[in-house]
């Protein structure tokens, strides 16, 4: 069950997902304990940032839509956090976000400095400007290349399915010296109330979480699986073992948990691993590498 990502070596595959649970060091031991392989924060800036006015979450009949516009204290204030987070045993991933490439690396640079044992760069908030870095070959290969100047840890690159070539940015990111590829970042949507006649999220538009994504996302790992050879991370929609194992099959090394942590509890963790190790038994699956990439074989 152990995975080896770019270096960084984690105890099991899963992994939280950024923006759930990510908010401090506290809470990212927590679920370290629970079980996960590593934690990622949810993504800070440079600066302090308030976000969109509420409300920034919402619940829709098919998962979860949040408009939270990357609300965060600031790199400097965060920092403190990290060590906090490491006293849980696993890795700790700093998601991190900014306007230019000067930004990225910056907070990169600062991280590394916190402790962060990796990073992944959120070139893809789907209700944010950001958005429009991830949504370029070129704009995200800039970054990647900025950040992997100013830092000697494992950088993770999180894509966009809002984009009409995934592969194109995927290529650029590995080029740019990427060390592994998150698919996906959350799906822009909305969602409008019946009663008042206007969209229900503060800022209008938001990204899409949770089962309804899934397929869109294991299409993504599947299609970037065949275009590079950095390790791929599947996010999106895993619910249970079965959508883990699914992930694996499409070509993912590891997988990221979050609505599903809102909906159960931080039991999740090690209900997925029990499943995923139970189906590897009974496939005589040797390791993890067995499951990554077979149904390109199959």
């Amino acid at each position: 069950m152990e995975v080896n990502l770019a270096g960084l070596e984690i105890k099991n595959p899963t992994m939280l997902a950024a923006g759930i649970l990510g908010v401090s060091g506290l809470t990212l031991k927590r679920v370290a304990e629970a079980g996960a392989g590593a934690v990622i924060t949810k993504s800070i800036g440079p600066q302090p940032r308030e976000g969109y006015p509420n409300p920034t979450i919402v619940e829709t009949d098919c998962g979860l839509l949040n408009a939270v516009g990357l609300a965060n204290p600031g790199v400097e204030e965060f920092m403190p956090e990290i060590p906090i987070a490491k006293k849980g045993g696993a890795p700790v991933i700093a998601s991190i976000f900014g306007s230019s490439e000067q930004e990225f690396a910056y907070v990169a640079s600062r991280m590394e400095q916190a402790g962060a044992d990796a990073l992944e760069l959120n070139v893809s908030c789907p209700h944010a400007k950001i958005s429009a870095i991830g949504q370029s070959a070129d704009l995200t290969g800039a970054v990647v290349r900025a950040v992997k100047g100013a830092v000697g840890i494992p950088i993770f690159v999180k894509l966009t399915p809002n984009v009409a070539d995934l592969v194109s940015t995927s290529q650029a990111a590995e080029r740019a010296g990427a060390d592994g590829l998150t698919c996906i970042n959350t799906v822009r949507a909305m969602t409008i109330d019946l009663d008042t006649h206007k969209p229900i999220l503060g800022n209008k538009i938001g990204g899409l979480s949770g089962q309804a994504i899934k397929p869109i996302a294991v299409r993504c790992v599947y299609e970037v699986y065949e275009a590079v050879s950095t390790p791929v991370i599947g996010s999106g929609g895993v619910w249970n073992w079965r959508d883990a194992v699914e992930f694996f099959l499409a070509g993912a090394s590891a997988v990221q948990v979050g609505t599903a942590v809102l909906h159960k509890d931080l039991s999740v963790f090690s209900q997925i691993n029990r499943g995923i190790s139970k189906y590897m038994h009974a496939k005589g699956c040797a390791n993890l590498k067995d499951l990554i990439g077979l149904s390109h074989r199959a």
